[in-house]
């Protein structure tokens, strides 16, 4: 029998070892974050379309998502005394204006992926409150590189490290044809990360290595918990809780798929994407355009001029539930939901997996 063990970052210790993944657009906000919080995890609000449901979205783009952020962060804040986290995307174009009103809302934890967070240490308070800085690699050399930057620029060493698998729902660090290659799965590059952190700890101090993409049993916690991480990052598992913040119909969309239903896109901001195949993306598929006017430039990266859909606005639709006009994005294992229950007893189920082996 194992007893699951805590998740140490820094002077926070979670009493689960599962930090809930950052889902946008909207999937994971207050209410979710604040759930897993309270049931002795790691709750992360996703600040990617956060402000999509802003009556002045398209008027002011920049205040419209910081009062997003700072409503959703104080809403959490209000609901749990549990650990939070925020999950800013470097590809966002209002990346800095995200971290600063992070920083002066005093959050726990900052997650930062999609690109290398090589600057992110430079928003710190020199005096007053830090939150624990925490990088996104999908590579042990990613993880070296931002290690060296900001040891070398900063002064400072990840608080931890979330490793990303080509499992993973929506937007994915990898080329097309890596995903399905074994050479890159979760346990060949945890074992890849803890290689590369491990000089480094011995001069500085541990860094925590947090496993996912695809993980979904207490089985697989364990696995990699055996592996040498020190915690996991789960996503999909959370969305059919019934705290979750998407809609009851984006819920049901998991329960009722299928292996077969789960699809690679190319997404508009230049990144392959795990998503569920429906209507929306077979007429992408067939060269149909979405007709659309994009105010705001949300991800760098996005070609906008020439993309057949807008993705904010697309998974913004999905969330409220209106497949019509969206799509969601999904984990590898989303076909394996079978219904709706609170996050409080999918956590204790979880454990229960664990500390059986």
């Amino acid at each position: 029998m194992s007893k699951i063990p805590p998740l140490k970052i820094g002077n926070l210790v979670a009493k689960i070892p599962i930090i809930q993944g950052g889902m946008g657009v909207g999937i994971s906000l207050s209410r979710l974050a604040s759930a897993v919080a309270s049931s002795g995890g790691i709750g992360v609000i996703a600040t990617a379309g956060i402000g999509q449901e802003e009556p002045d979205l398209y008027t002011d783009y920049i205040k419209s998502n910081n009062r997003a952020l700072r409503n959703e962060i104080r809403k959490a804040v209000s609901l749990t005394t549990g650990i939070l986290g925020v999950n800013i995307m470097v590809a966002l174009s209002n990346y800095a204006e995200f971290v600063k009103i992070a920083i002066e809302e005093h959050i726990d934890i900052i997650f930062s992926g999609a690109g290398l967070p090589l600057e992110l240490p430079k928003y710190l308070n020199k005096s007053g409150y830090n939150p624990k800085l925490v990088p996104i690699v999908s590579s042990g050399r990613a993880a070296a590189v931002i290690i060296k930057k900001w040891l070398n620029n900063y002064n400072y060493l990840p608080d931890a490290i979330v490793v990303e698998g080509p499992k993973a729902g929506g937007h994915l660090g990898f080329k097309p044809e890596q995903i399905f290659d074994e050479k890159f799965s979760l346990k060949h590059l945890v074992s890849d990360v803890l290689k590369e952190v491990k000089p480094f700890e011995s001069e500085y101090k541990k860094i925590p290595i947090i496993a996912a993409g695809g993980i979904y049993t207490g089985e697989d916690i364990h696995r990699f918990i055996s592996m040498g991480a020190s915690g996991v990052q789960m996503g999909t598992r959370f969305v059919t809780t019934n705290e979750c913040d998407a809609s009851d119909k984006f819920k049901q969309a998991y329960i009722n798929c299928q292996e077969k239903d789960i699809t690679i896109i190319n997404s508009p901001v230049g990144m392959p994407g795990r998503a569920l195949i429906n209507n929306f993306i077979n007429d992408v598929n067939k060269g149909q355009k979405k007709p659309y006017t994009c105010p705001f430039h949300c991800i760098i990266t996005c070609n906008r001029k020439d993309a057949p859909y807008c993705i904010a606005k697309a998974l913004f639709n999905a969330k409220k539930g209106e497949f019509d006009n969206g799509f969601a994005f999904v984990g590898a294992n989303a076909y394996r939901s079978d219904k709706i229950m609170k996050t409080k007893d999918l956590i204790d189920l979880l454990v229960s997996e664990y500390e059986r082996l």
